[in-house]
C-alpha cells in the first residue's frame, strides 16, 4: 500500500530522496511496465514482452529484469548494471495524482505531483533535496516532474499502440524455455510477443499507417529486444555461480 499525498513545499520542505538502487528500496522487480516512447532505450538492455492485467484484461508492454518474482538480475551491490533505468522505476517515489477543481461551476481534472510518504526512499537526512532551501523546486524535482509528464503521455500512447496490435492480431502468447549452465530447465508462461507471421501478412497501406504512428519501429524494437533474454540467462548463471 502507498501513502500518496499531494506534494507541497510547506509540509515537505525538508524531504530528501535516496536515489541509489537497492532491493531495500523496492528495486527487486522482475519486470516493470514500459512505454513505446522509451523502447529505443529499453531494447538496448532488456527484453520487451507484453502481459495482461488480471483485473482489466488489458495488455501492457513490459521490460523484463529476471525470471521470477523479486529477481532483478541488473541489481547488485546497490547498483543497477544498465545505463538506462525504465521510467516507471526511475519515477519512484513520485506519482501522478488527479485533483478535481471547480472553475465557474465546471468541474475540471488537473494532474498533480504526488509523493508516497511510506516509500523507503523518503527521508530528511540523505539524498536529493526536493525543494530549494529558500523555496522553489530543486533541479531534481523538475526532472521528476518532466518524467511523470512523459509517463502520462506514454500511457495514452501505449494504450493506442496496444489497440493497434490487437486490431491487426499482432499479439500471440509465448513460452520462454530457460536452460541454465547446470542444465536445469524452467518455463516462463503468461507473456505475449509480436506475431511475426501476422506482421508479414499486413498490407502496404497498414504498414505505412504503422510507420506514420511510430508503431512499426516499436514493433521491430520489441522483436529485436528479445535477444536480451540471453543476457538475462548469462546474468542468472553468473549469480548462481554456474
Amino acid at each position: 500500500m502507498t501513502n500518496s499525498v499531494l506534494l507541497n513545499n510547506i509540509d515537505h520542505q525538508n524531504l530528501k530522496i535516496i536515489t541509489e538502487r537497492s532491493a531495500s528500496y523496492g528495486d527487486n522487480l522482475w519486470y516493470v511496465q514500459t512505454f513505446p516512447m522509451e523502447f529505443k532505450s529499453v531494447q538496448a538492455y532488456y527484453p520487451i514482452f507484453f502481459n495482461k492485467n488480471p483485473d482489466t484484461g488489458k495488455f501492457f508492454p513490459l521490460a523484463l529484469f529476471g525470471f521470477e518474482h523479486k529477481e532483478n538480475l541488473f541489481l547488485s551491490d546497490n547498483k543497477w548494471s544498465a545505463d538506462y533505468i525504465p521510467a516507471m522505476v526511475a519515477r519512484q517515489p513520485f506519482l501522478i495524482g488527479i485533483q478535481t477543481l471547480n472553475e465557474e461551476g465546471v468541474e475540471k481534472q488537473q494532474r498533480m505531483l504526488n509523493i508516497d510518504l511510506d516509500n523507503p526512499r523518503v527521508n530528511q537526512e540523505q539524498g536529493e533535496s526536493i525543494f530549494l532551501e529558500h523555496g522553489g523546486n530543486s533541479p531534481y524535482l523538475d526532472k521528476v516532474a518532466d518524467l511523470l509528464e512523459a509517463i502520462h503521455h506514454g500511457v495514452n500512447d501505449s494504450n493506442d499502440f496496444i489497440d493497434t496490435l490487437n486490431e491487426h492480431q499482432l499479439l500471440e502468447s509465448v513460452t520462454l524455455d530457460i536452460t541454465l549452465n547446470d542444465q536445469s530447465k524452467n518455463q516462463m508462461l503468461g507473456f505475449y510477443t509480436i506475431n511475426e507471421e501476422k506482421l508479414d501478412e499486413l498490407s502496404s497501406d497498414v504498414l505505412k499507417s504503422l510507420q506514420k504512428k511510430g508503431y512499426l519501429q516499436a514493433i521491430y524494437m520489441t522483436i529485436a529486444s528479445q535477444a536480451n533474454v540471453r543476457t538475462l540467462i548469462s546474468k542468472k548463471n553468473e549469480r548462481l555461480g554456474l
